[in-house]
């Protein structure tokens, strides 16, 4: 017997900083929070929808803006 299937939640087709050509900053806490889960962590590129060079340089802003105290490293529940 088979499980009935999860609906799958809608993914964006275009990645955010292509369409808006901007490049991932540490400063721009706003939008780096866009893509990190309440929990802390970074969310995925599949769930996201950025592409690939995007994911790698938001990787690093990320770290950076942890690291100078913009972003927590971790959200306590």
């Amino acid at each position: 017997m088979m499980r009935p299937r999860r609906p799958r939640k809608p993914v964006a087709d275009h990645c955010y900083f292509c369409k808006s050509n901007t490049e991932p900053s540490y400063k721009e806490a706003v939008t780096l929070s866009k893509f990190i889960s309440e929990r802390g962590k970074l969310l995925a590129q599949s769930k996201t929808g950025i592409c690939s060079t995007h994911q790698r340089s938001l990787t690093r802003a990320t770290k950076h803006a942890r690291f100078m105290a913009i972003l927590p490293f971790i959200v306590r529940a």
